[in-house]
């Protein structure tokens, strides 16, 4: 006989489930559907509305846009970025004054002001559009974006190196490929573009050429230097830099440099764009002429990007100062951050010339 009143278990599955949601979705009123989208609106609105006000409270107190790389911030808590940050620092170096916070004028400096990681990671995850696309992505992930992922980035054909100027969406590279005339076109017709890019691999050649060769002179001096900041009675507003003495080919040394406006002329500071330059001076008496290739590098406690070139000069009598030469920076947001700290950290290599 049969068992009585035992329920049998129906299996359920994760058909059935999607199953119910569905038909619950078809036959859901249009009112609550209309519910449900305002909810989904209104929570979007609230969320742009969050991530606007926290971009209004971690933006740089100067430039007033939110930071892309390090954020500081004053004894008080005002957030600046790191090219602004380093650009009072250099400001206030250049006039003889002292650095302040342009919200509540407290003192800052590279030992009073603080690093904000926090805010550095809070703003790493604020949306951000693309340049290419208008899309919206997190700050972290935007630059990759960019760069490898985007199907609207501008890129350029395969054959540039034989003259082809297109650029265009990385979607339509392909495209332009397949149909590019350059590939097909005689070697007479390409001997422009080539001969102009031979030129271009020919100074390139010629500067390390120059360079192997002067590594093979018998008389090479390095010394790392030191270039501490210090003013004139004559010139207030003037900021130069200048390294103790220091021996090499028994001589005596000293490199002096000065800050340049954008044009070499123009105070400093009033002008964004800003270098160093430099020059060598021999403080001792030399008996006979000497001959000198010099570079100055990064030093071994430094943090500068340089950009090296050689120079070359002769000091003889009544000549013991080199040529004014550019120091070797990237750019000027480089020269603020060197004249933000208290010296400058340099290797200089010298190579005398054989007799």
């Amino acid at each position: 006989m049969a068992d009585v009143g035992v329920p049998i278990e129906s299996e359920v599955t994760t058909e059935s489930i999607e199953l119910v949601q569905a038909n619950a979705e078809i036959f859901e009123s249009p009112l609550k559907k209309q519910r449900k989208e305002d909810s989904n609106t209104e929570k979007h609105k609230r969320m742009d509305r969050l991530e606007n006000r926290l971009g209004g409270i971690l933006c740089c107190a100067v430039c007033l846009d939110l930071p892309n790389s390090a954020v500081f911030q004053c004894t008080n808590g005002h957030l600046m970025c790191i090219g602004c940050f380093n650009h009072l620092l250099a400001d206030a170096r250049m006039r003889d004054e002292t650095s302040t916070c342009p919200n509540c004028r407290t003192e800052i400096s590279k030992n009073l002001s603080s690093r904000n990681l926090a805010v550095e990671k809070a703003v790493s995850e604020l949306p951000a559009q693309c340049k290419f696309c208008g899309n919206e992505y997190s700050r972290n992930t935007l630059e990759k974006h960019e760069k490898e992922i985007c199907e609207e980035r501008t890129t350029m054909c395969k054959f540039n190196r034989i003259g082809c100027q297109w650029s265009g969406p990385f979607h339509e590279i392909l495209v332009h490929e397949s149909v590019c005339v350059h590939p097909h076109r005689s070697g007479g017709e390409l001997m422009d573009h080539l001969l102009a890019t031979d030129g271009n691999h020919q100074e390139e050649k010629k500067l390390y050429s120059t360079l192997f060769d002067l590594l093979s002179f018998e008389k090479i001096a390095f010394n790392d230097v030191q270039l501490k900041p210090y003013r004139t009675d004559e010139f207030i507003h003037k900021l130069y830099y200048e390294t103790s003495r220091f021996y090499a080919f028994s001589h005596q040394w000293v490199i002096k440099a000065r800050i340049n406006g954008d044009d070499g002329l123009k105070d400093p500071t009033q002008s964004s764009e800003r270098g160093i330059s430099y020059q060598l001076i021999l403080k001792s008496k030399a008996a006979n002429p000497i001959t000198l290739y010099f570079l100055m590098l990064r030093g071994p406690f430094g943090e500068m990007r340089v950009q090296p070139k050689i120079y070359h000069f002769e000091f003889a009598e009544g000549t013991n100062e080199s040529q004014l030469v550019l120091f070797p920076l990237s750019d000027s947001a480089e020269c603020n951050k060197i004249l933000s700290g208290k010296s400058i950290n340099c290797r200089l290599i010298m190579f005398m010339c054989p007799k």
